[in-house]
């Protein structure tokens, strides 16, 4: 019975042995065919291999007909062999002859294991009866192929025994081999893959240290637990240590533990738990067993203590307000429990999954009321009882809030870009209230028309963006917003945020609406761009086919619309046009062009030599003069008697230089006058003479 006893057990953590993957297996692997896989462990002065069949019926062909092992010298001095160096290290290697077993097997229960499965008339697995729901195993021949594969992971000797590993220690630190591992099975029995690794001892690399070892102690025990999954190329059971004194530790595995899952990718630790008395401390280490026997360094220590669980929990029952700032809380828990605490503590969150802050302690152990008057907004609060033994018991939360009405600050500080996509970005200073929700963000197109809410619900961050239409009429965008607490209450109104859009609209142009003329000068007048934006008005003259030339610039805050221009020329023709630009420095169209002539209107020097004497002979007055100025179309004569106004008497061509008056009376006195009219409309001044016929 004790054999079979030692089978179960060693079987309970068997799901590694050649599910150990090494980097250095050889695969060749076709579907449904069986093969020979081979590890390999490098040792500072030799290479130890292992192998094994894939399943139990080439396990049982190779029994028989052993395997063949050779060695080729692939490199030497890190140059690759141009003709691989082949040596046969076995011709054929088989299990040991059942009396090479006999003396063994009475001191190592893995021999005894590999013996029965070889050599054993039957091989019954008894002891544990849900055995057969875990493993599964249908037929002797899996079972004997199982367990002597699980021993021989175990026992490197006993691997060797068993015609399953082999020690070269003939091997050179400067050359690196390819092992290969035969079937000596006729391929017409049984066609058996070779298996196969390359590797020198240059590879040799320490084991590694056990990682992510943990321990967690509760009521009388200590769960620990590590993580296999890391280091299964390596390790495939452990043996665990216990020390009470951190330094003299005892094996409490008299046999590897390993798990039993390690097949599922969902799990990847280790767990084993150890019955301990409470309030001693305790220290835990483990050790890695690797195929090949070899065990490995030491994990890292942990140490601790188990704690007895206090078997009562208080519980929150009632909140009585004292006013907005203090409540009374009231708890039940057992009276049997008073004994076991030192007493209570009071917790205290602004959130149910939050972090928990200590706000009360040392509560009487007798005591199920206590005060507390620093309430906020939303307090969520734990009872715990503190256990003599350091075991503790934590109430559920229970949910405090008292009445709250008053608002939060008006939120401060607004400010804010739009870009020239029309992507606003506003902030502004964030409230400090700490049950604060959030804010509600406002907008208008026009500062006197109802402002539109942009958020369904208040917005968490003191930040929001929002979107414009660029190329649109109105030319600035409005932004105001509130605050919102926890309770609903709502601040006054933020200061308006006024945005100016990016300005990609040009302004209206201005229109000429009259011109005047008068003694040379040319009077503009105009009505100005109605462009909201708009900042200053250039006004532009162009003479004939030249160029324009600003003549003018006029601010919108002067609100100007007219202009003289002295600087023009009789005779001439101007052209004038007038722009808008606006703050943007956008310009708009020009205005529609006026052409403007200015006439020659300015008088020219008086005739001179303007004489008239009478003329007794011809009974008249005759009148002559002179005029060197070119230019002169005509001469008007002027005439009036005594203090009549003067009219014309008679206009004549610039070559006349004479003219006889013969319409005179005698004793009258006569007034005359000329003037000359020039071809391009200007007159001369007047001359006078006057004279008594």
């Amino acid at each position: 019975m004790k054999f079979h006893y030692i089978i179960v057990f060693l079987f309970l953590g068997y799901c590694t042995t050649y599910a150990q993957k090494n980097n250095s297996i050889e695969k060749v692997t076709p579907e449904k065919e069986s093969q020979i896989q081979v590890i390999v462990r490098v040792q500072k002065d030799k290479i130890l291999l292992r192998w094994a069949p894939s399943d139990a019926l080439a396990w049982r062909k190779l029994n028989k007909y052993g395997y063949q092992l050779e060695r080729f010298t692939v490199t030497r001095d890190n140059k690759t062999l141009v003709n691989p160096e082949k040596v046969v290290l076995a011709k054929v290697f088989k299990p040991e002859p059942l009396e090479n077993w006999e003396k063994t097997i009475e001191g190592n229960d893995n021999a005894a294991i590999i013996a029965q499965a070889l050599y054993g008339e039957n091989f019954g697995v008894t002891g544990v009866n849900q055995l057969e729901s875990i493993v599964n195993i249908s037929e002797e021949n899996e079972q004997r192929f199982t367990f002597a594969l699980f021993a021989a992971d175990k026992d490197f000797e006993m691997a060797k025994k068993a015609g399953l590993g082999f020690e070269d220690k003939t091997v050179l630190k400067n050359e690196k081999y390819t092992y290969r591992v035969f079937s000596n099975v006729p391929p017409e029995e049984l066609n058996i893959q070779y298996g196969g690794v390359f590797v020198g001892l240059k590879d040799y690399e320490d084991l590694p240290k056990p990682m992510d070892f943990t321990a967690h102690f509760t009521d009388k025990s200590a769960m620990l637990s590590w993580n296999f999954k890391i280091l299964a190329n390596t390790y495939g059971s452990y043996y665990v240590e216990r020390a009470i004194d951190k330094i003299h530790f005892e094996r409490i595995t008299n046999k590897p533990y390993t798990s039993m899952n390690q097949e599922n990718e969902n799990n990847n630790r280790i767990f084993y738990v150890d019955s301990i008395a409470n309030n001693q401390q305790y220290s835990y280490r483990i050790q890695g067993i690797s195929a090949f026997g070899e065990l490995g360094p030491y994990s890292e220590v942990v140490s601790g203590k188990g704690k007895s669980i206090l078997q009562f929990v208080p519980h929150l029952t009632v909140k009585d307000f004292k006013d907005d700032k203090t409540v009374t809380l009231t708890w039940e828990f057992d009276e049997a429990g008073d004994s076991e605490i030192t007493g209570f503590e009071l917790n205290r969150s602004d959130a149910d999954d939050g972090k928990y802050t200590t706000v009360l302690k040392n509560i009487a152990p007798k005591n199920r009321t206590v005060t507390y008057n620093k309430l906020a907004s939303t307090n969520y609060f734990t009872i715990t009882a503190i256990g003599k033994q350091g075991s503790n018991r934590t109430s559920f939360p229970m949910l405090v809030q008292p009445v709250d009405s008053i608002p939060p600050a008006k939120p401060l500080n607004l400010k804010g870009v739009i870009d020239s996509l029309g992507i606003v970005k506003i902030t502004w200073d964030a409230n400090k209230e700490k049950d604060l929700m959030g804010y509600r963000i406002y907008k208008a197109n026009n500062p006197n028309e109802e402002y539109s809410q942009l958020t369904v619900s208040p917005n968490e961050f003191n930040k929001y963006q929002d979107s414009v239409i660029v190329k649109s009429l109105n030319s600035k965008v409005y932004y105001k917003i509130i605050a919102v607490d926890t309770h609903y209450n709502m601040s006054p109104f933020s200061e308006v945020l006024i945005l100016k859009k990016p300005d990609v609209i040009p302004p209206t142009p201005p229109v000429f609406t009259n011109y005047e003329i008068k003694d040379g000068i040319v009077t503009l007048e105009w009505i100005n761009s109605q462009s909201e934006d708009v900042a200053t008005h250039y006004l532009y003259r162009r003479e004939d086919n030249n160029s324009d030339h600003l003549i003018a610039v006029f601010e919108k805050k002067d609100n100007i619309e007219h202009y003289e221009d002295i600087n023009s020329t009789e005779g001439s023709t101007y052209h004038y046009s007038i722009f808008a630009k606006d703050e943007s420095n956008l310009t708009s169209d020009p205005s529609p062009e006026i052409a403007v002539f200015v006439p020659k209107s300015s008088v020219m020097p008086a005739v001179k030599g303007f004489y008239a004497q009478p003329n007794p002979t011809t009974n008249s007055i005759d009148l002559s003069w002179e005029y060197t100025t070119t230019g002169v179309e005509n001469f008007e004569i002027y005439k009036a008697n005594a203090d009549e106004p003067m009219q014309l008497m008679q206009m004549v061509t610039a070559q006349t230089k004479k003219l006889s008056d013969s319409s005179i009376t005698i004793n009258t006195i006569y007034k005359y006058a000329i003037r000359a009219l020039f071809t391009d409309g200007r007159i001369s001044k007047m001359a006078f003479f006057t004279l008594k016929f």
